[in-house]
């Protein structure tokens, strides 16, 4: 299956030059439907015209960030300020009502 979502512009050349691996998401109804094998049509933000396309290879899903970052390997001052991105797009309230996914991508040749 296929999936369309979108990204700043970071995380999107991060994925693209290979730096990023894990991609976080709230574990809502649209990523629930997320499974290993599926592909990602990444557009970046913010005119969606630039497209990566990436294949879902492992995901992890926890209750909260992190938990997902502490089984990531995340530690002390890392830890929380990966977190604390993740509060900058996402509430605290939104993360207790769903859950969080990471979503691990290998990127796909043109």
């Amino acid at each position: 299956m296929q999936h369309k979502m979108k990204l700043l512009e970071k995380p999107f050349n991060n994925i693209l030059d290979g730096s990023k691996e894990i991609e976080f998401r709230l574990y809502d109804d649209k990523r629930k439907k997320v499974q290993i094998g599926d592909t990602i049509e990444f557009s970046k933000l913010p005119d969606l015209v630039e497209k990566l396309n990436v294949e879902v290879v492992d995901l992890y899903q926890y209750p909260t960030f992190k938990e997902l970052f502490m089984q990531l390997g995340y530690h002390d001052e890392e830890l929380d300020k990966k977190v604390e991105g993740m509060y900058s797009i996402y509430t605290k309230e939104q993360e207790q009502k769903n859950g969080v996914l990471g979503i691990k991508v290998k990127k796909l040749r043109k």
